[in-house]
């Protein structure tokens, strides 16, 4: 990829994604402390987890409660899709997609994905991220630094509950495979389950706070950079967190041109966490996509790890 070109798309992208997303909330309503409360304390992220109760809806579609419910109705039934294996899908490992887009991922990419996957002989499965698609509160709900604390730890709990379903069904392993946001919450989750047979965190987020905020709405931005600063010393930033699965099980993919996901913090979470191995490919956030052949080298360095040889696989 170009690297001017990669950028442009990137910078594009960027401004749209904040001029959205960011909103003037008055600093009163940041709820700042009850959120440094909650992530600092026990009830973040539970020791223990349930298998989720799956209600399988047709050959592909499924749902459960969320183990984490809130105050929003809408948001505490968890959607979700099981391509599975055409035979004897519950003796096969699953590679669980996350997306930090679930307009684009879960209806798009996702199923092209899963497909690849199912005929390399892998389930998949995705989710539908809180408050969002159909998880969407009828009414508004203000945004604010509790709530997304909240919703991290509620997604956190639903792919682990995911998880225990999946191995109590048969399925002999289970992965993620996480992109941008879906990357920070799939190192989240390698933090918190040892259960996990591997995690590749593609252009992942790795904090909240940003060395070049956007062009657009920077003022804003630089305003809310206290929240961000301070949520960044809690277990939210990967970098003050530690894996429970092996390094050897755990790829980062680091997009040189990438304007989204920056470089440094990726850098400084693979010195942290012990130099696991590490991809540096010429390519942006959203043009990492288009890469010939990336798909298929991840499916690669999956196998081994969800097969169970990786040992013998890394000492060749």
């Amino acid at each position: 990829m170009i690297a001017p070109l990669a950028k442009i798309i990137d910078w594009s992208a960027l401004q749209l994604a904040y001029a959205i997303a960011l909103r003037a909330v008055p600093e009163s309503r940041w709820k700042l402390a009850e959120a440094l409360a909650f992530l600092n304390g026990p009830d973040f992220i539970s020791p223990a987890s349930d298998p989720a109760r799956i209600a399988l809806n047709g050959p592909r579609h499924f749902q459960f409660s969320t183990p984490r419910p809130c105050e929003v109705e809408e948001n505490n039934l968890v959607p979700g899709r099981l391509y599975r294996c055409a035979q004897h899908w519950q003796g096969r490992p699953v590679i669980v997609l996350l997306d930090g887009s679930p307009s684009i991922g879960y209806h798009s990419a996702f199923p092209w994905l899963a497909r690849r996957f199912n005929r390399a002989g892998f389930n998949v499965a995705t989710l539908v991220a809180p408050y969002k698609l159909r998880r969407r509160p009828h009414r508004p709900i203000e945004w604010n630094c509790l709530t997304l604390a909240r919703a991290v730890a509620q997604q956190v709990a639903e792919i682990r509950a995911l998880t225990g379903w999946l191995l109590a069904a048969g399925c002999p392993s289970v992965g993620l495979l996480g992109f941008s946001f879906g990357g920070w919450l799939a190192g989240l989750t390698a933090c918190n389950d040892a259960r996990l047979a591997g995690a590749v965190l593609t252009v992942p987020a790795v904090r909240l706070t940003r060395s070049s905020p956007p062009v657009f709405r920077r003022r804003l931005f630089q305003a809310l950079r206290p929240a961000h600063e301070a949520l960044d010393t809690t277990r939210l930033n990967l970098i003050l967190s530690t894996p429970v699965i092996p390094k050897e099980n755990i790829l980062l993919i680091e997009g040189i041109h990438d304007l989204f996901a920056e470089r440094q913090p990726i850098e400084e979470l693979w010195q942290k966490w012990e130099h696991p191995e590490i991809w540096r490919l010429p390519h942006g956030h959203i043009s990492g996509l288009l890469v010939p052949g990336l798909t298929g080298r991840i499916l690669d360095w999956l196998k081994p790890r969800l097969n169970g040889d990786t040992v013998r696989t890394l000492n060749r």
